[in-house]
């Protein structure tokens, strides 16, 4: 039996503001038990729903030093799909309306916290990891701590680490000395074939220095990281997002007005086509074009092209539905043609 332990900053169904979520909440329940206990281990964050916060179960609290001074870690835990699930709790750090805040800097004080407990819980949770699996910069401090707790005792070492990411463009930086205060790291991290790019320290570059392999959701990258990548390139590997069948299932998906397949798709899909227009105050028109857009609105995601070609797609007969938060330009952008076009966004 394997032990698998997966640390993120998100995961449904407990706190999603992306793919990242749907990835941690998916994966581990696939492994097959019988050769692999995994386990997931997450912030609790005060912005969780209730119905979840309800669910945890409190197992026990000690005190890190952390950034100077004794903060406290509790643990809470649930079981879901067979998996297990740990939450860290310290409301000092994760009781924003949010899990991640508009200060750069506190974010990168949270998830260091976060990182440095994961790894103070393991003895205390009696789970010791064969792999710990890392998502993207939230968790690159993950493999650096755990080089550094290394030299305090037999318990850490043997334990690998896998580093996945999946945004490249957020990495976790901020000045050197400021890190270097919060997370306590000796010197010896802070150079720029460790931590340091660009004369910041970087969170994320730590994490895909120390990690043993390096995995991304795509086959690109870059972002200032293409060296490093590349100097990489033996442990890395981009393996692409997938869905979960079971969740995502149009046949048995209660979530929609009419459930469809292969067979009746053509007949059942004008139907919740329908729907979605009388939700949404839309004109219920079959002929028109329904365009649903579900996204973080960011350039990232090509929303500057949508921008610039928004009022010739208006000319036509088209409606447009669009979920989703991110960059305030965008999100006053869609308000305006919300207004400009009302019955077509």
């Amino acid at each position: 039996m394997k032990n698998i332990l997966f640390a993120s900053s998100e995961c449904v169904p407990f706190i999603k503001t992306g793919g990242l979520a749907d990835v941690v909440g998916s994966l581990p329940k696939d492994f097959d038990k019988e050769k692999y206990d995994c386990r997931v281990v997450l912030p609790k964050y005060m912005c969780m729903k209730q119905e979840w916060v309800e669910r945890l179960e409190y197992i026990t609290n000690f005190y890190m030093d952390f950034a100077g001074e004794n903060r406290y870690v509790g643990i809470f835990k649930t079981e879901l799909n067979g998996v297990t699930f740990y939450f860290i709790d310290n409301e000092f750090y994760f009781s924003g309306f949010a899990p991640y805040d508009g200060d750069p800097k506190w974010n990168i004080e949270k998830f260091s916290f976060f990182c440095k407990a994961v790894l103070s819980i393991l003895p205390v949770i009696g789970f010791r990891p064969d792999l710990i699996h890392c998502h993207d910069w939230q968790t690159g401090l993950i493999p650096v701590y755990l080089d550094n707790f290394r030299f305090f005792g037999e318990y850490y070492r043997g334990i690998k680490t896998v580093m996945t990411i999946h945004n490249l463009k957020f990495q976790g930086v901020w000045d050197t000395k400021t890190v270097q205060g919060i997370t306590g790291l000796p010197d010896y991290y802070f150079v720029p074939d460790k931590l340091e790019a660009y004369k910041d320290a970087n969170m994320l570059k730590g994490g895909i220095v120390y990690a043993d392999k390096v995995t991304t959701v795509s086959h690109s990258y870059g972002e200032g990281l293409d060296g490093l990548m590349a100097a990489r390139s033996n442990d890395l590997c981009g393996i692409v997002n997938g869905l979960d069948y079971n969740d995502w299932n149009p046949d048995t998906d209660h979530r929609i007005a009419k459930t469809f397949n292969v067979e009746n798709f053509r007949k059942n899909k004008p139907v919740n086509k329908a729907a979605l227009q009388e939700e949404l105050g839309l004109d219920k028109d079959n002929h028109v074009m329904l365009i649903g857009i579900v996204s973080r609105l960011t350039d990232q995601k090509g929303f500057d092209l949508i921008d610039y070609v928004m009022d010739e797609m208006c000319q036509d007969a088209v409606q447009i539905a669009v979920l989703g938060t991110g960059d305030p330009k965008y999100e006053n952008m869609f308000r305006h043609f919300a207004w400009k076009y009302a019955g077509k966004v």
